[in-house]
C-alpha cells in the first residue's frame, strides 16, 4: 500500500511539472542561399546546457523549458551568432523562425530559414537519404581531412571506384574511362588527351570544388554515354563572412631524394609553359631552338600557392551577389625506374627488354570565379569561369636489349642499346557557364543551363634518340636507324570546342494532407556540339649507319653528333617527316521526360525516358592511310529509366533502379592512325560501334544518426558488343581496338560504413571524436570473345587465346578505409588526424591473342597519414605523409594460365612510385 501511494505522489507530481513547462520550436533558413533551410545549426539556452541543432529541413525544437523569460542563441560557422529573447510560457509552445546570414537579421526577420552546406560530410549525408535516386557525394570537409588535393584521388574514396596509376584513368565497377562521363556543374567537359573519352582528373585541384557528385545509375536528365558513372564537379561558391586565404605548401618526393641529379628536357618552363614552335624547315636536326640533350633541374622539391576569397554585395532588400575567386600553383616532381618491356612472345622471349629511368615534373595552374547573383527569393543566376593549365614532363631513358637492334650491322649479334626520350604535354582549358534557377509559381520551376568550353592539348616537342654500339672495334656507340621512331622530333595538337545546353521545366502537383506535393513532372531538352581537330607532324632522321660514332658520353651531347658537320643531308644522312590528322565531330541533341510520385507515404518512383539524336563523325589522313578515309555513325536512342525507394523507417531506406545506356567509341580508336610509344605501338579501327548498357541496382541505406551510414548495394550490367584493347595478329605485336564479343556481364555488391566510434563531449561545447570508414566492393565479371565477329566486322583476325576474359579494368576486389581522430582544444584550435588505406587486387590490361596470356596489372597496397591542425581562428597547418608502403606496380604477362603452355608469367613493367611528405599553412585573414 505504501508503494502504491509513493507511485502516486511521484506520478502526480511529474503531471504537475509537466503542466509548468513550454517548448520553443522553429525554423532556420540561410539568407545567403534564397532563404533555403540551414541545417546543422546550434541553437542554445543561455546560460544553461539545453540545446540542440537544426535538422536537413531547417527545423528545431527544444522541450520541457520552464514558464519564463530566456535567451535563445543562434549560431552557425561563417554566421553571425544571433541572440533572441523569448517568453516560454506553460503548456505552450512558443515559434521562433530566424534567417541566420553573414549579418545579423533584424528583429522584424526573425522568421527563421536554413540552407544544406554541401560541403558537409553531414549534410551530403543527409540528402542521399532523403533523395530518391542512388546517391554518393565527397565534399570539401571530407576532402581536407583525408588530405585529398585532387578530384582523381577523390573519387577513389568512393565504394567501387579505382584509379590507374600513370595513366590518370577512373575505374567505375571494373568499368574504364570509355564507360564514364565527366561534367563540371552538369555540362560535359572535353579530354585534354587523344587517347581518353574523358579529361584527367588529377588536373582538377580541391581548391575549386564544393563537392564531386558520383552517380552510377541514369536518370534521364543526364547524359547517356556511361555505363559506370556520371561524376559531376560542383564548383564552389561563396557563402558567410568575407575572407581571403592564402595557402603554401612544400615537400618532396623520396624517390627523387635519392638520385643524385634530377634530369629534364629542355624548353619548358618551371611554371609548366612553354613558347617553342615547331620550326619552319624541321627536316634538319640543327634548326630547332631546344636542345636535343637533357638538362640538370635544381627544382626537385614540390610546391604549391594558393589564394583565395569571396564577398557578398548586397542591392536593396532582395538583390545579392556573391562572389569567390581562387588561384592557386601546384609542382611535384617524382622519379621511377624498373623494367619496361614489349613484343613478348607465347614462349615467353622478350624481344624488347629495357630497364627505364624517368624523371618527372607536373604543375597545375587554376583560376576560377563564380559570380552567384540572388535575383529575389525566386530567381538566382550563377556564371561560372575557369582556366586550367596542366603540363606534364617526362624524361625517360631506356638501357637494354631490341631484337631489331644491330650496332648499324646486320648479323653482328649485339642487340644492347640505350634510348632517351623527352615528352613535353601541355593542356590548356577554358571553361564559361551560366545556369539559372526560377521559381515561376509554387508549383512551376525553370532550371537552364549554357556553357562553352575550349580545350587545347598540345606536345610541342617530343625527342627521341636511339644508340647502339658501333662496329669500329672500339666500345663507341652509333645511332640506330632503322625506323622514324628512334630519331625524331614530334608535335601534336588537339583543340576540342564544345558548346552544351540543358534547359528543364518542373511541375509539382497533387497536394496530401500536409499541404506537400506527391507528384513532380519534369520536361526538358539536354544537347551538345563538340567538334575536334588533331594534327601532328613527326620529324624523322636517318644518319648513314655506323658513320657517326663517339663515346658513351657522346649519348648526351647529341646536339654536336646531330648537328653539321657530322650530320649533312649532302653526304648520304636522310630526312623525312610524317604528318597525321583528323577532323570530327560529335552532335548530341536529347529531350527527355520524368515523372517523381509519391505513391504511398514511404514509397515514391522515378520514371523517365530519353530520345536522343546522335551524330560522330570523323575523317582522317594518317600514315597508314595516306589518301584519307571517314568513318560516320547516326544512331537515334530511346533510353528509359525507373528509380524507386521505399521508407522502411525514418533511418532506413530500400532503392531501386534500372535503365539503359550506350558507350561510343572514342575519335581516337576510330581513326586509323599509328600511336608510337617507346615499348608499344597503337592503331585505330575506323569500324568500331558503340556498346549498349542494361544496368539494375538494388540497395539497402541505414542511417544510425546524421553522420553514420551502413550500406550495401548489388548491382548487374549487361553490355552488348562490348570495346576491347586487344593484341593485333601481326608480329609487331601492336594493340588496336575491337568489339570483341556479343556480351559482357558485371554483377557485384558494394558495402559502405561510416560510424562515430566515441564521441567525448568535455566543457565549453567541445570534443574528442574517434571515425571510421570503410567501403568494399566485389565483383563477378566476364565477357565472351569471338574472333569471327571480329573479322566479319574489322577484316583482320583475332586469335583470341581464351574464349572468355574479364573486364578489361575491372578489379574483383577494392576497398577503401580510413580512421580519424578529433581533438578540440578551444573555439579555433583543434588537431585531426587520419590514416587512409585503399586497396585492389589484380586487373586485365589488355586481352591475349596468338596463344599469349593476358597482360594483368598486379594488386596494390596504398596508405596514408594526413595531419591537420587549426592553431587559431586564422592559422592551419597540415602535415602528410602519402604512399606510406610504396608498393612495387606490376603489369604481368600471365602465360602460365594459358592451356598448354609451359611457360612462367613474364614481367612486364614494373616501378615503385616513392612515398610524399609535405607540409602546409594556410592562412585567413
Amino acid at each position: 500500500m505504501k508503494k502504491l501511494t509513493l507511485l502516486f505522489l511521484l506520478f502526480i507530481a511529474t503531471i504537475s511539472y509537466g503542466q509548468n513547462t513550454g517548448s520553443v520550436v522553429g525554423k532556420l533558413t540561410d539568407k545567403e542561399y534564397n532563404d533555403e533551410p540551414l541545417a546543422f545549426a546550434n541553437v542554445l539556452i543561455k546560460g544553461t546546457t539545453k540545446g540542440t541543432t537544426s535538422d536537413i529541413d531547417g527545423l528545431y525544437k527544444i522541450e520541457n523549458l520552464e514558464a519564463g523569460s530566456y535567451t535563445v542563441i543562434f549560431s552557425f560557422v561563417g554566421y553571425e551568432t544571433q541572440e533572441i529573447p523569448v517568453t516560454i510560457v506553460a503548456n505552450k509552445v512558443t515559434e521562433v523562425n530566424v534567417p541566420m546570414g553573414a549579418s545579423a537579421a533584424s528583429l522584424s526577420e526573425v522568421v527563421i530559414t536554413t540552407t544544406t552546406k554541401r560541403e558537409s560530410e553531414t549534410a551530403l549525408l543527409l540528402e542521399q537519404k532523403k533523395a530518391v535516386a542512388f546517391k554518393a557525394s565527397i565534399g570539401a570537409d571530407e576532402l581536407s581531412r583525408k588530405g585529398v588535393s585532387d578530384v582523381s584521388a577523390a573519387v577513389t574514396k568512393v565504394s567501387g571506384i579505382s584509379k590507374q596509376e600513370g595513366s590518370g584513368s577512373i575505374f567505375v565497377r571494373g568499368l574504364g574511362d570509355r564507360y564514364n562521363i565527366t561534367t563540371l556543374n552538369g555540362l560535359p567537359l572535353p579530354s585534354n588527351n587523344p587517347s581518353n573519352k574523358n579529361i584527367v582528373l588529377d588536373i582538377f585541384t580541391t581548391d575549386i570544388v564544393e563537392y564531386v557528385g558520383i552517380s552510377k545509375t541514369f536518370e534521364s536528365q543526364n547524359y547517356a554515354d556511361f555505363g559506370g558513372a556520371n561524376i559531376d564537379i560542383v564548383s564552389k561558391k561563396f557563402s558567410g563572412s568575407p575572407y581571403v586565404t592564402l595557402g603554401l605548401g612544400m615537400g618532396a618526393n623520396t624517390n627523387v631524394l635519392k638520385v643524385d641529379d634530377f634530369y629534364l628536357q629542355d624548353g619548358p618552363s618551371y611554371f609548366g609553359f612553354d613558347s617553342g614552335k615547331e620550326p619552319a624547315f624541321g627536316l634538319n636536326p640543327d634548326n630547332y631552338e631546344t636542345s636535343w640533350d637533357r638538362e640538370k633541374s635544381k627544382n626537385t622539391l614540390n610546391n604549391n600557392y594558393s589564394l583565395s576569397g569571396g564577398k557578398k554585395f548586397k542591392f536593396g532588400e532582395t538583390t545579392s551577389l556573391s562572389t569567390f575567386l581562387t588561384a592557386s600553383f601546384d609542382a611535384d616532381n617524382k622519379y621511377i625506374e624498373g623494367y619496361d618491356r614489349g613484343n613478348i612472345t607465347a614462349q615467353g622471349t622478350i624481344n624488347s627488354d629495357f630497364y627505364k629511368k624517368s624523371y618527372r615534373h607536373n604543375t597545375n595552374t587554376t583560376v576560377m570565379g563564380t559570380a552567384d547573383l540572388k535575383i529575389n527569393n525566386s530567381n538566382s543566376i550563377l556564371f561560372t569561369s575557369l582556366f586550367l593549365n596542366s603540363s606534364s614532363q617526362d624524361y625517360s631513358e631506356y638501357e637494354g636489349t631490341n631484337q631489331n637492334f644491330d650496332g648499324g650491322a646486320p648479323g653482328a649479334g649485339d642487340i644492347s642499346g640505350f634510348i632517351k626520350r623527352g615528352t613535353f604535354d601541355q593542356t590548356q582549358l577554358y571553361v564559361n557557364q551560366l545556369l539559372g534557377k526560377h521559381d515561376i509559381t509554387d508549383q512551376l520551376t525553370a532550371n537552364w543551363a549554357i556553357g562553352y568550353s575550349y580545350l587545347n592539348n598540345v606536345i610541342p616537342d617530343r625527342m627521341q634518340n636511339t644508340f647502339v654500339p658501333s662496329r669500329d672495334g672500339s666500345s663507341n656507340y652509333t645511332f640506330f636507324t632503322d625506323s622514324s621512331i628512334h630519331n625524331h622530333r614530334y608535335y601534336q595538337d588537339l583543340e576540342e570546342g564544345e558548346m552544351s545546353a540543358n534547359v528543364s521545366l518542373s511541375y509539382n502537383f497533387n497536394k496530401d494532407a500536409d499541404e506537400n506535393y506527391k507528384g513532380k513532372v519534369t520536361l526538358g531538352y539536354s544537347g551538345k556540339l563538340k567538334d575536334i581537330n588533331f594534327n601532328s607532324q613527326q620529324y624523322a632522321f636517318f644518319p648513314v649507319a655506323n658513320k657517326i660514332n663517339f663515346s658513351k658520353d657522346g649519348i648526351h651531347d647529341v646536339d654536336t653528333y646531330l648537328s653539321s658537320p657530322f650530320f649533312d643531308l649532302s653526304s648520304g644522312d636522310r630526312s623525312g617527316n610524317i604528318p597525321q590528322y583528323y577532323t570530327g565531330n560529335l552532335n548530341v541533341h536529347s529531350a527527355f521526360a520524368n515523372v517523381q510520385y509519391n505513391l504511398t507515404e514511404k514509397l515514391s518512383v522515378i520514371v523517365g525516358a530519353r530520345l536522343e539524336q546522335l551524330d560522330q563523325y570523323v575523317y582522317f589522313e594518317t600514315s597508314l592511310v595516306p589518301d584519307g578515309d571517314e568513318s560516320s555513325y547516326s544512331p537515334i536512342n530511346f533510353l528509359p529509366s525507373l528509380t524507386a525507394k521505399y521508407t522502411l523507417n525514418d533511418k532506413q531506406n530500400l532503392k531501386f533502379a534500372a535503365s539503359k545506356t550506350y558507350t561510343l567509341p572514342q575519335f581516337k580508336e576510330k581513326v586509323k592512325l599509328l600511336f608510337q610509344e617507346v615499348t608499344q605501338d597503337y592503331e585505330g579501327n575506323p569500324n568500331l560501334y558503340a556498346s549498349t548498357n542494361y544496368n539494375v541496382d538494388l540497395g539497402w541505406e541505414y542511417f544510425p544518426s546524421n553522420s553514420e551510414l551502413v550500406s550495401v548495394t548489388t548491382f548487374g550490367k549487361l553490355i552488348q558488343n562490348p570495346i576491347n584493347e586487344m593484341f593485333t595478329n601481326s608480329s609487331s605485336g601492336n594493340i588496336t581496338y575491337a568489339n570483341t564479343g556479343e556480351k559482357a556481364i558485371a554483377v557485384g555488391v558494394e558495402v559502405e560504413l561510416r560510424k562515430n566510434i566515441f564521441e567525448i563531449e568535455k566543457d565549453n561545447d567541445l570534443k574528442d571524436r574517434l571515425s571510421f570508414g570503410i567501403n568494399g566492393s566485389y565483383i563477378y565479371h566476364n565477357q565472351d570473345l569471338d574472333k569471327t565477329k571480329v573479322f566479319d566486322e574489322n577484316g583482320f583476325g583475332a586469335n583470341f587465346t581464351f574464349e572468355e576474359a574479364k573486364l578489361a579494368g575491372a578489379s574483383d576486389i577494392l576497398a577503401n578505409a580510413d580512421i580519424s581522430f578529433l581533438t578540440q582544444f578551444s573555439e579555433n584550435k583543434d588537431i585531426t588526424a587520419t590514416l587512409s588505406y585503399a586497396y585492389f587486387s589484380d586487373k586485365l590490361a589488355v586481352l591475349g591473342t596468338q596463344n599469349k596470356g593476358n597482360m594483368v596489372d598486379k594488386a596494390i597496397n596504398n596508405l596514408d597519414f594526413i595531419l591537420k591542425s587549426n592553431l587559431n581562428k586564422s592559422l592551419q597547418l597540415g602535415v602528410a605523409f602519402k604512399n606510406i608502403l610504396n608498393p612495387v606496380y606490376k603489369r604481368m604477362l600471365e602465360q602460365s594460365k594459358v592451356p598448354g603452355s609451359t611457360t612462367d608469367d613474364v614481367l612486364v613493367s614494373s616501378f615503385k612510385a616513392g612515398s610524399n611528405l609535405s607540409l602546409s599553412l594556410k592562412y585567413t585573414f
